[in-house]
């Protein structure tokens, strides 16, 4: 069995038999079954003069409008499907297909003579070239743009929609990269594992599959080189794709996973070690329904509510009642349990229209998060406003956290406003400086949590949507792994928990490391509660000590998952 390193092809004389590519695992599962790769792409129109009659471009409008308000509601009937991030990233996309600075560049090349087509084409190519330009998390929406161009033409010439095949029997789904809609619209039945020569642990395709509960592998060197129809064995803990693997191999270690899931079915909770060390593990959701997925998966309560859904899509703010209205079904899922809610995380890949800034030269360095009340002070109060009436209503008592603190006087300030109206503040450690001076932090807040996907990528200098730098992004690397352990430290010595709530926290594998290094909670998407809780309760806290030690003393993530492996096996 020959193994091709990541980022590489594999070698021409290499011997027959299976070959083995390596990625970066994402979601662990193992799952077999025939390539299969996104539809075609959708046929551009080639010529791009101007040969609409004037007395016709009225109707050509239409005829353009007809064909985005199609694609903008069947992403959003996709969207109110769907739950979790995988309805945040519909949800996106519908409302780039509603664009106001897009329909009416669109129109605007209409008016001069272009069919729709042409014109949707052309526009959208000067937004592609303005986000490249801008670089950066902006440039990741390219990607969304290309894609609704394609989506749109699609609808008005009749050429099928692209996106992921609808396989009649289960399969494999290899692609250089995958639109964030593609993504969120799998049907795991049909696709029962995802590998991308592009991505990393942090991209929306790392998330979603997460979600989904897909084994999922990215960042695969030589995928482009398989041809569609032929099997493959794809481990997502392992971050390997085997193409042609041996029959008897390939499903002694497909029926090891089934056996190894089965046994996650019996995962009740409450989180704890073999020894009995308790740690909550708790769910990621944004509404009810996600809730109660939630409570389905047997999580402990909610670890972060992210609350952007009453937002997107809109073009003012929501009154306090609305927002009230959507806190209240989460935290009446958990009467009497945590629930962890995030202040408005907009800005960077989130924008909103009323609250942040729409040319900014850096936007993951911009306005985002909590600095989006220095710009309009009412976002931040009425949200806590419904907060509290949501909390009233429902006799609950949340945790209010705040994204995109830097410094110690925004903390102290924060929670000021939350104790103000009886609830438990705390911040997001996503930048550094918070790491670094976690005790100050921590002299004004009740509680810490850590989102390891914008600490990665705040950490490493690194965009944590760039597919070239997802190598830096990884959550294994050993710089990100301590701030992680300091911030938790820092916890212990005044007895205030430290939680998890980025992708690191439904690793299974991690997730030890993390408890080794004093992590009081962990929340990830409700897919991954079982994988979380059952993995901890099959270690001591000692052994998983000793998986943080040597985590933090490896070179690279590599070598760090392949010590800590070792030291779980031990253990």
């Amino acid at each position: 069995m020959t193994s091709t390193p990541t980022g590489t092809r594999p070698a021409a004389e290499a011997p027959s038999g299976p070959t083995v590519l390596s990625g970066t695992p994402v979601v662990p599962g193992v799952a077999l079954g025939p390539v299969v790769r996104p539809v075609g792409a959708v046929e551009l129109p080639t010529t791009p003069g101007l040969s609409v009659p004037e007395a016709e471009r009225a109707a050509e409008k239409d005829r353009f409008t007809a064909a985005a308000d199609a694609v903008a509601e069947r992403l959003a009937g996709r969207a109110a499907a769907a739950t979790g991030v995988s309805a945040e990233v519909l949800n996106t996309t519908a409302q780039l297909a509603r664009d106001r600075g897009l329909l009416s560049t669109v129109e605007q090349r209409i008016g001069e003579g272009a069919s729709a087509e042409v014109a949707t084409v052309g526009a959208a190519e000067q937004f592609v070239e303005l986000f490249t330009s801008l670089g950066g998390v902006m440039a990741e929406r390219a990607t969304d743009v290309r894609d609704v161009r394609d989506r749109i033409v699609a609808e008005l010439t009749g050429q099928g929609e692209p996106g992921v095949p609808m396989p009649e029997t289960p399969s494999v789904l290899l692609a250089d990269d995958l639109a964030p809609a593609d993504t969120a619209g799998l049907d795991p039945t049909r696709v029962v594992a995802l590998a991308t020569r592009l991505g990393g642990a942090t991209s929306h395709t790392a998330i979603i599959a997460r979600q989904l509960g897909l084994p999922c592998v990215v960042g695969v060197g030589g995928l482009s080189d398989v041809p569609e129809g032929t099997v493959v064995l794809v481990d997502g803990e392992r971050g390997t794709v085997t193409v042609d693997p041996d029959p008897q191999e390939a499903a002694a270690r497909v029926a090891a996973s089934a056996e190894a899931a089965a046994a996650l079915a019996g995962y009740r909770g409450p989180g704890a070690t073999r020894d009995g060390h308790p740690v909550q593990v708790l769910a990621n959701v944004q509404d009810g329904p996600g809730a109660q997925a939630a409570v389905a998966a047997h999580a402990e309560g909610v670890g972060l509510l992210r609350t952007e859904l009453a937002f997107f899509g809109r073009t003012e703010e929501p009154s306090v009642e609305e927002q009230a209205g959507i806190y209240a079904a989460v935290f009446a899922a958990f009467p009497g349990g945590k629930v962890v809610l995030r202040t408005l995380d907009a800005g960077s890949d989130k924008p909103l229209p009323f609250a942040t800034p729409p040319d900014e030269a850096n936007p993951a360095l911009g306005v985002r998060g909590l600095r989006t009340a220095r710009r309009d002070p009412g976002l931040l109060t009425h949200q806590l406003d419904a907060v509290a009436q949501a909390a009233q209503a429902t006799g609950s008592a949340p945790w209010v956290m705040a994204p995109m603190v830097a410094t110690v006087a925004e903390a102290a300030d924060f929670a000021a406003q939350v104790r103000a109206r009886g609830l438990t503040p705390g911040v997001m450690v996503e930048v550094p400086s918070v790491a670094v001076l976690a005790d100050r932090f921590l002299e004004h807040l009740d509680f810490l949590s850590i989102g390891t996907n914008d600490l990665s990528q705040y950490t490493l200098a690194a965009d944590r949507l760039s597919a070239d730098l997802a190598d830096l992004t990884d959550p294994w690397q050993p710089a990100l792994l301590e701030l992680v352990r300091a911030t938790a430290a820092a916890g212990q010595r005044v007895g205030k928990p430290v939680g998890v709530c980025g992708e690191a926290a439904a690793d299974p594998m991690l997730a030890c490391v993390l408890v080794g290094m004093g992590i009081s909670s962990l929340s990830c998407a409700a897919s991954s509660v079982a994988g979380v809780g059952a993995r901890l309760a099959t270690v001591d806290l000692a052994t998983c000590r000793r998986a943080a030690e040597v985590a933090l003393a490896a070179a690279d993530p590599q070598s760090a998952r392949a010590a800590v492996r070792e030291v779980l096996a031990a253990g």
